[in-house]
């Protein structure tokens, strides 16, 4: 179902991505956004995963900018890489051209949606008020989204939080519900990283509604 493909950003720059295509015709795009581990083998099935709703699921490689094919897993010194790679050494205007490419390069089977983890959760709000061509955006546990929030998104968001997210409080997502009141906010009884089977805060209750409810605004937005 998924390959490797290569993208090519607007400066030219080449960056590798994981493809994966549905049994039928596309119902339209779908870029997902990976945590800070990079496109490993989680993020590769969540985009099998779209894939298998019918759509065509692209997962950039935004690391690639600072460090070819990064695949971290979830221990304490992989999430202190990761945090270096994606919050010391990427620039956001190239990582924001990066998820373009990909947006663009989705855009040939239909409309776009992106959905994003972690720190894909926040690069998702940012595509969706930066970008052209999303049509819908979910963003899942977004560390810094709450300090993004005055900005005016291009087309419908939702969002995903843990209420036990240490890393998220609170008092951050009600400052987003605040700022923006026409995006629903949905909180569930778990922890950061609530999607990623790969995790020991995974929750399957509050990912399957999660999903649930993902696929159901995709499918009101892109078909």
């Amino acid at each position: 179902m998924g390959q490797q493909i290569a993208l090519r950003s607007a400066d030219g720059f080449e960056l590798g991505a994981w493809e994966s295509m549905p049994a039928g015709a596309p119902k339209g795009g779908v870029v997902v956004i990976q945590e800070v581990f990079g496109v490993n083998g989680h993020i590769r099935a969540v985009a099998d995963g779209y894939a298998e709703a019918g759509y065509a699921a692209v997962a950039p490689q935004i690391f690639d900018r600072v460090e070819p094919n990064v695949e971290l897993g979830y221990e304490a010194a992989d999430m202190g890489r990761g945090i270096e790679l994606a919050f010391q050494k990427l620039q956001m205007p190239n990582t924001l051209a990066d998820i373009q490419a990909a947006v663009n390069h989705a855009s040939a089977h239909g409309s776009v949606g992106v959905v994003g983890y972690c720190f894909g959760g926040l690069l998702t709000w940012l595509a969706a008020c930066e970008l052209t061509g999303v049509a819908a955006a979910a963003s899942y546990y977004g560390g810094g989204v709450a300090g993004e929030a005055a900005r005016s998104p291009k087309c419908p968001v939702i969002m995903h939080f843990g209420e036990l997210d240490a890393h998220i409080p609170m008092s951050d997502v009600d400052q987003v519900r605040s700022a923006q009141p026409d995006v629903p906010v949905y909180v569930y009884p778990a922890d950061h990283g609530f999607n990623c089977d790969h995790r020991g805060s995974y929750d399957a209750p509050s990912a399957d509604l999660a999903r649930q409810r993902t696929l159901a605004f995709f499918q009101e937005r892109l078909g």
